[in-house]
């Protein structure tokens, strides 16, 4: 199971995934290029949600499908700290409708 955490140090943000640095997907789609954030609707936390979905689903196409309904409801209200697990994402894919087959 995969570990995934965020946090603001003085030094900016910081996310990664079991440890290693969170690649940010723009090969992928880019909303941003200005990193990661969260906290609120917009390109950064958008780029956040993409990463995360993309790391956790391995499906850029199912990524994409989720990022906008993901971003409102799980990045836009993350604290100035968040740890999430593969299955803590899963569970939220499936009440949004998008759950892993």
């Amino acid at each position: 199971m995969k570990h995934y955490a965020g946090d603001r140090t003085i030094d900016g943000v910081k996310v990664t995934v079991d440890g290693a640095t969170l690649d940010p997907c723009t090969d992928v789609m880019e909303f941003t290029r200005n990193g990661f954030e969260w906290s609120y609707e917009g390109p950064e936390p958008r780029q956040l949600a993409l990463a995360l979905l993309v790391d956790h689903l391995g499906d850029k196409d199912r990524a994409k499908a989720a990022v906008e309904p993901f971003m409102q409801a799980i990045v836009a209200n993350f604290g100035n700290e968040w740890e999430m697990t593969s299955a803590d994402l899963d569970e939220v894919l499936a009440a949004l409708g998008k759950a892993v087959v």
